[in-house]
């Protein structure tokens, strides 16, 4: 299903590039298939630590920025004087993404195209995914203008709603109050801002 995700987003957003790379590990499978979809070499660029968790998910931006310089590794050899497609799953933050562009900028990649193989992420999870607030999510308040800027990629498109439901007649049964704010349980005004973590929730 990733695959056709990441195929579908090259259909939509097409770019003239040498080379598609994926953030590893989330994103593989989609560029796998959007370089398929687009005729291009899929490429190893970034190499990932698998000792490292998560790094949007952690309590402080200084230990998210340090975790993707310890997480993630750009190849020089793979990436210098290319034209680069980058492909990941979701943008939260963006601290992640805009780390990673200038990490590939840095290993002499002559451009910086990120694809995301999901529609932007606008609103938080009320049902058991710990994501950031509202606030945080950059999504939220910044047009795709602005967060390309943001992140210093030479473009920047994601993959549109439609899309994401073009390989199934069931869209009425999967949630996407993350991407369009249509909660199946619309949250009241009783719902914490901010959902407990599971530490928070394990000390109440």
């Amino acid at each position: 299903m990733r695959k056709a995700l990441g195929r579908q987003l090259a259909r939509e957003s097409p770019v003239p590039a040498d080379i598609v790379i994926a953030v590893p590990d989330s994103g593989v499978p989609a560029a796998i298939g959007y370089a398929e979809q687009a005729h291009l070499p899929y490429e190893m660029g970034l190499i990932r630590n698998h000792y490292v968790g998560r790094t949007f998910i952690e309590p402080s931006s200084s230990i998210r920025h340090f975790g993707v310089k310890v997480k993630l590794n750009a190849l020089r050899e793979v990436l210098a004087g290319k034209r680069v497609v980058v492909v990941d799953d979701s943008i939260v933050r963006g601290t992640t993404s805009r780390k990673l562009v200038a990490m590939i900028r840095q290993a002499g990649a002559r451009e910086v195209h990120m694809r995301i193989s999901s529609p932007p992420t606008t609103h938080p999870c009320f049902y058991g995914i710990d994501t950031p607030t509202r606030e945080e999510l950059i999504a939220s308040s910044h047009s795709v203008a602005q967060i390309r800027e943001y992140l210093g990629a030479d473009t920047l498109a994601y993959l549109s709603v439609d899309g994401m439901y073009a390989f199934t007649a069931k869209r009425a049964s999967f949630c996407d109050a993350c991407f369009t704010g249509n909660y199946p349980i619309p949250p009241g005004e009783d719902t914490p801002v901010r959902q407990l973590h599971l530490f928070e929730a394990r000390d109440r």
